[in-house]
């Protein structure tokens, strides 16, 4: 992702329906999104981001990110969202899974990539596990929808196991 994402990025974190199931962190203008993106640190093992495109359009609909402690620890965390609503539902997003933990396991050399999902979220729960996902555990009480608290699901793969 690039400064040309910014706004799409933006208008995304403060979209109620695409940040639904996320941690949003309090809301910022754009002027201050902009400044807090200047200084994210750049593209490393610890993290990467990707944009996520359609082929057709080159359009960015979303981002895909991985989030890991060191090359030593073998082990990443996924992140994912689908920003642009008109794309929901038509494969995206499974499709931005399998290839970023294509990335993780040949490039970075990871041994597992894991996640966490709300168990209400079923369209992502469905995608993570035509990816390869399985459930591993599960924390209590963890995310609030509209006055109502759902669990957190843990999912995880081991390389050798993406679909």
């Amino acid at each position: 992702m690039d400064e040309d994402d910014t706004e799409a990025h933006w208008r995304w974190k403060h979209d109620p329906d695409v940040m639904r199931w996320m941690d949003n962190g309090y809301p910022m203008t754009l002027a201050q999104f902009r400044a807090y993106k200047a200084e994210f640190p750049a593209a490393s093992y610890a993290q990467i981001v990707f944009g996520i495109e359609t082929l057709a359009d080159e359009r960015l609909i979303g981002l895909v990110r991985l989030t890991t402690d060191g090359p030593e620890a073998g082990g990443a965390e996924l992140d994912i969202y689908i920003g642009e609503k008109d794309c929901w539902g038509k494969g995206y997003g499974t499709e931005a899974t399998r290839l970023m933990c294509r990335y993780g396991f040949d490039t970075m050399r990871l041994h597992r990539v894991m996640l966490w999902v709300a168990d209400a979220n079923t369209a992502a729960i469905r995608a993570y596990r035509k990816a390869g996902f399985t459930e591993e555990g599960r924390a209590r009480d963890t995310v609030r929808d509209g006055g109502v608290w759902h669990d957190s699901i843990l999912m995880g793969m081991l390389e050798g196991e993406l679909r």
